[in-house]
């Protein structure tokens, strides 16, 4: 009998030694950056898809039962998640993903943010004190994530290090080419003026040089009025812009009324994977992404 224990106790550990890096990805983006880099080797679990704002999420039953299974917690941070993460971190009581702990990964930890505010008060709106959340937007950003990704994977799931290390190198290097290809696709639309529907997109922006004249909220995080809408109408008479953009999750009235006023295209973008059909992927995120600017300039 002890010979039997024994034994099952060791099939047991080489099991454990070799399986999947369970991850919680609070982010599409950062599903798919985990399962690129890890392929068979990790089970991915999005917490939101393409289509719902990240900061309005419901810390629903279903999203704390994958918590509590997970190995690692991937978000973005920077408090894009602060309505819900703390009280699905909290009821998971998993307590080798909690902050502090090797199995808590935040994306904008591993990058300079920017719009980081001198200060923060109620009356500014939505507005982060660690800077922009927004990263996923920009793929240099996003390829400094990967390493430091990668790095903690191998740290949790010592016995496939090497596995990650080859994933991440392998991304790394198509990752390069894919932004290079990118780069030059979208060379023509450094300075062109753009309105967007919320702060989304300075990453975007200052990755392609795009440049935001205005904004549909008034404040970060704020709807839309009348009365500001109007007011952007106005600016743009002695400020032109070539488009406005609003992600995929966005009500699309608003961009979609100054469009008509002011006679300029509006532009829908995914802001994530899954934000549009052909958006299922990282590098194809950004080849809609490109495609949908570059096919609207006027």
């Amino acid at each position: 009998m002890k010979r039997i224990l024994l034994s099952f106790s060791l099939l047991c550990s080489n099991a454990l030694a070799h399986a999947d890096l369970n991850i919680f990805a609070c982010e599409p983006e950062w599903g798919s950056l985990a399962q690129a880099i890890g392929s068979n080797k990790v089970t991915a679990y999005n917490a939101t898809t393409g289509l719902q704002d990240p900061h309005h999420i419901e810390a629903r039953p279903s999203l704390i039962a994958q918590a509590r299974q997970a190995d690692l917690l991937v978000c973005t941070g920077a408090e894009l998640e602060i309505g819900w993460l703390p009280l699905l971190l909290e009821k998971s009581g998993n307590a080798v993903i909690q902050p502090g702990k090797p199995g808590h990964f935040m994306a904008a930890e591993q990058v300079q943010l920017l719009d980081i505010p001198a200060k923060v008060d109620r009356s500014m709106g939505d507005v982060h004190a660690d800077g922009n959340p927004h990263i996923q937007t920009d793929p240099r950003r996003i390829v400094q994530v990967a390493k430091a990704l990668a790095e903690r994977m191998a740290q949790l799931d010592t016995a496939n290090a090497a596995h990650y290390q080859q994933g991440y190198a392998q991304f790394n290097n198509r990752w390069q080419t894919a932004m290079q290809g990118w780069q030059q696709q979208a060379a023509g639309l450094r300075g062109t003026p753009v309105v967007v529907h919320h702060k989304s997109w300075v990453y975007l922006q200052d990755w392609l040089g795009l440049q935001a004249v205005a904004t549909l909220e008034p404040k970060p995080g704020i709807p839309p009025t009348t009365a500001h809408l109007t007011s952007v109408l106005q600016q743009l008479q002695t400020t032109p812009a070539k488009f406005v953009i609003h992600s995929a999750y966005e009500n699309p009235k608003s961009a979609q009324w100054l469009s008509g006023k002011a006679e300029i295209p509006v532009i829908m973008l995914p802001s994530t994977v899954g934000g549009t059909p052909a958006a299922n992927d990282l590098f194809k995120l950004f080849d809609d992404i490109i495609n949908r600017l570059t096919s609207s300039r006027t």
